[in-house]
């Protein structure tokens, strides 16, 4: 899917200036066709992970709790599931997407292929520990099938982070479309760089204590995004 400048700014909700910007520091992954711009959904969905910190600080900027991509309300359909079993990354990712709730619009064995396809393509471990396993494209089409899971590992497992470190826990997406699955991931990948938030999922602190300080975070963010205006 090749996307144009106004997509990019569309879907990260950050202005043309500032793509050009990263266009010309050669910041993000882009194709010049017949003298336009051109980028891929796919490797935009890879610079965010790679690019978490930067991105994500534009991402958060979003009217939360108005839109249907409100992390807090997505984990509380996705749930928290505990103690995954595995010792390889395939083993836990098999694990995982079969204690998950799916719609039934999609296999269980199709989104594993898909999750397991993606991490053979880039790891999605993003450090201290978590990983953010998800297919390269949404893989729904009815937004009221949109979720987050929470996995917790029973063992540690080396996913390849450039940390080193063993990832403990699993953020699972189910995205309706591109769109909002740049948004979701974007604000998952920021959250996990507040060091309060990461203490938490390693010492698997419950699911009520997670999504109040998902909703106190959400909070912050519109009332950044309110001064900014």
């Amino acid at each position: 899917m090749k996307l144009k400048i106004k997509d990019i700014v569309d879907m990260l909700q950050v202005s043309e200036k500032t793509v050009y910007r990263w266009i010309k520091e050669n910041k993000i992954p882009c194709y010049k066709i017949n003298h336009q711009y051109r980028f891929n959904i796919s490797e935009i969905n890879e610079w965010i992970l790679s690019n978490k910190i930067e991105l994500s600080s534009n991402l958060v900027n979003l009217d939360v709790f108005q839109n249907s991509n409100n992390l807090s309300r997505l984990l509380e359909k996705g749930g928290i599931i505990t103690n995954i079993k595995g010792d390889t990354v395939n083993d836990v990712l098999a694990y995982a997407v079969e204690m998950i709730n799916t719609p039934s619009t999609i296999s269980k064995q199709e989104l594993l292929s898909m999750v397991l396809s993606r991490e053979e393509l880039m790891p999605t471990a993003i450090g201290k520990g978590i990983a953010i396993p998800h297919p390269r494209n949404p893989i729904i089409t009815d937004i009221k099938d949109a979720s987050v899971s929470i996995c917790t590992l029973e063992n540690p497992v080396n996913f390849g982070a450039l940390d080193g470190e063993p990832v403990h826990t699993l953020f699972i997406i189910l995205a309706s479309n591109p769109r909002m699955h740049l948004d979701v991931l974007s604000k998952i990948s920021y959250l996990c760089q507040d060091e309060a938030f990461s203490v938490m999922l390693k010492k698997r602190q419950s699911k009520d204590n997670i999504l109040d300080y998902v909703r106190i975070k959400e909070k912050e963010w519109i009332i950044k995004d309110f001064k900014n205006k």
